[in-house]
């Protein structure tokens, strides 16, 4: 019988790491069980997470204990748990000079319009964040759904890429 496993390390990538790449990461947390240790950070951190993206996560039932806006430099330091997927979720990071991620791991770049850019009353911030967490949770749930240990890393690299193309659940014919 093969040994026991470490959970694998995703981290989610957004420049102000303030909503799209926090969201992703609670929802892992939820999706994914014990196979997989979820983490957010961004390229220019805001220094707090967005209030509605905490207002969202709360009405989704998820918690939000802990969650603050961090520096993507905390992934790249000797003593940062080896990651084993990045994700981008927007698309200034995505276009971004990334650190040498230790390790290799696998990226994609799974990009959702910006609730926090959304402008007007309040329901229209909500309806937004709803959305993107809509949008992020669909493809969160393909990811952990993934038969892994089978995928050759050319296969998984497909896979990863259609699921950042994948908008709703009438899509998802992975």
């Amino acid at each position: 019988m093969a040994a026991e496993q470490r959970p694998l390390n995703v981290l989610f990538l957004c420049t102000g790491n303030s909503a799209r790449s926090i969201i992703a990461e609670v929802a892992l947390r939820q999706a994914g069980g014990v196979r997989f240790r979820s983490f957010s950070a961004g390229s220019h951190p805001a220094g707090q997470v967005n209030p509605f993206a905490l207002e969202y996560l709360r009405a989704s039932r998820l918690p939000t204990d802990g969650l603050r806006s961090k520096s993507w430099d905390e992934f790249a330091r000797p003593d940062a748990p080896p990651l084993d997927f990045v994700f981008t979720v927007c698309d200034n990071a995505a276009g971004e000079v990334c650190p040498v991620w230790p390790g290799q791991p696998m990226t994609a770049h799974w990009g959702v319009p910006d609730p926090a850019a959304v402008e007007g009353s309040d329901a229209d911030k909500h309806k937004a964040f709803s959305e993107t967490g809509r949008v992020l949770m669909n493809r969160i749930r393909l990811f952990a759904s993934l038969p892994l240990e089978k995928l050759d890393r050319l296969s998984l690299a497909k896979k990863l890429n259609d699921i950042g193309r994948t908008a709703s659940s009438d899509d998802a014919t992975t």
